[in-house]
């Protein structure tokens, strides 16, 4: 009968090294209060900002020779990091786009802005961008970006089911904008609107037609509603920014397709358009947006 040594007990079984693939996209590494950011530059944002947020993260080999820092930090963290095949980063990812990194952090949540928080605003003559109700992820991640890098730290966004939220596509293409920007949210956009009037904003809502032209002098402007119909021309031979008054400015964006809700119209301090030639109806409200921004926000 054969004879087998008895193990002994306080040895422990040695164990190989065994990769572990990256998560499956049915599973995928990010789960219902995570969100993925996509891109060298919004991953190195968040870096920056807030480094203990990343739980995870995933990157290819080119993009893994950029960042060791984070790695070392991440592995010190006892944190996941792994170097993937570009097949397995798009899965991740849940999109080609992803710029050769993706790290999971946990999602913010929104807060609604207090009376404090608007008298100290309104002190301060800080500027506000609000939405009401965009509703492609992709407009809202490019005005983030633009009102990061005109300054604007508060972005105001209308609570509704119809509207885009921060999410992993916003976040893609702000670029890292979302990490400069602090996000909030109103169930009551026109409320809050006469609420920022009555602490001493202007409160300028952005219209497609039949509002003074952008770059015309706010004190002769035509306030009957009539007479908006009419076209108004933009005086080209005026260099100076149209917004040089003693009144912070909260400007408002409307829906891609229907503009400002008729409430939120009325809420606002006054109207703008942004002329043009009249071969197209109007500008994509990320770029109206970006107009917009550089006449009140970047000329200042």
């Amino acid at each position: 009968m054969p004879h087998f040594p008895r193990r002994d007990p306080n040895l422990r079984p040695v164990t190989r090294p065994v990769a572990v693939p990256a998560p499956s996209p049915r599973n995928g590494p990010a789960r219902s209060n995570e969100l993925k950011l996509c891109g060298l530059a919004a991953v190195r944002a968040r870096w920056q900002r807030d480094p203990a947020s990343i739980k995870r993260l995933y990157f290819d080999y080119a993009t893994g020779r950029k960042i060791g820092v984070m790695c070392k930090t991440l592995s010190a963290a006892r944190k996941i990091y792994r170097c993937v095949e570009p097949a397995e980063l798009e899965k991740v990812a849940g999109t080609v786009h992803h710029g050769g990194i993706v790290a999971v952090v946990e999602e913010s949540l929104l807060r609604t802005p207090t009376q404090h928080d608007v008298q100290t605003w309104a002190t301060q003559g800080t500027p506000l961008l609000l939405i009401d109700r965009i509703g492609n992820a992709h407009n809202l991640g490019a005005l983030a970006r633009t009102a990061a890098f005109f300054g604007v730290p508060h972005l105001v966004l209308r609570s509704d089911p119809t509207a885009a939220r921060p999410n992993d596509a916003a976040f893609r293409v702000a670029e890292g904008g979302f990490e400069a920007l602090a996000v909030w949210f109103v169930h009551d956009l026109p409320a809050f609107l006469r609420e920022l009037d009555e602490a001493g904003y202007e409160v300028i809502g952005a219209a497609t037609r039949g509002a003074p032209m952008l770059g015309k002098n706010p004190k002769s402007e035509i306030r009957n509603p009539k007479q908006c119909d009419r076209s108004l021309k933009l005086e080209t031979r005026n260099p100076e920014p149209e917004t040089r008054n003693a009144k912070p400015v909260a400007l408002v964006l409307g829906n891609e397709e229907q503009g400002l809700a008729p409430e939120v119209t009325a809420a606002c301090s006054r109207l703008v358009t942004i002329p043009g030639s009249g071969q197209v109806e109007s500008l994509n409200v990320s770029v109206a947006g970006a107009v917009l921004m550089w006449e009140y926000f970047g000329r200042r």
